[in-house]
């Protein structure tokens, strides 16, 4: 391989916001942040909004669309007016 072309492949630290959920694998992902491991390690940081943990397909829970504050029933009356038809 040449030297100089390939990205940065190192161990990486993803967190899980919602629940804090952290697991460490390898990435070419920068970060500007970083975490101090239980072990003693030091990781580029990787800040997630869904993983396996929390993603509804995975936990076998889902929310509702329309328990999220009416955003449904807000565009339907809206847009109550328009029609495709001609």
């Amino acid at each position: 391989m040449k030297d100089g072309i390939h990205p940065n492949y190192r161990e990486v630290c993803f967190v899980d916001q919602s629940n804090g959920f952290k697991f460490v694998t390898r990435s070419t992902m920068g970060s500007k942040e970083s975490i101090k491991m239980e072990d003693g390690r030091e990781l580029p940081l990787i800040k997630l909004e869904t993983t396996s943990e929390t993603h509804p397909f995975y936990t076998g829970t889902q929310k509702s669309i329309d328990s999220l504050g009416g955003r449904v029933e807000k565009f339907r009356n809206k847009f109550a007016g328009f029609s495709t038809k001609k």
